[in-house]
């Protein structure tokens, strides 16, 4: 049970890290060109915004998940 607790719980910060990444790559990429996102109807971090809810439903699933694990290993 730790061993999969640990293994959802390094999932969890990989999915922190490629959010924070995309980010910081997306918000650059704004500063640099700012016409390419321009001509798009939507502002440059809808699809940062998308991204985000997804990896938010993610991890509530996650730790529902690592909760019931816990609960089950007592």
């Amino acid at each position: 049970m730790k061993n999969a607790i640990s293994i959802i719980k390094t999932f969890l910060w990989c999915l922190a890290g490629v959010l924070i990444g995309r980010g910081i790559y997306q918000f650059i990429d704004y500063k640099m060109n700012p016409a390419k996102y321009e001509v798009q109807s939507a502002p440059w971090y809808t699809g940062l915004l998308v991204q985000g809810v997804i990896t938010a439903i993610v991890v509530v699933c996650c730790l529902i998940v690592i909760f019931i694990l816990k609960k089950r290993a007592k």
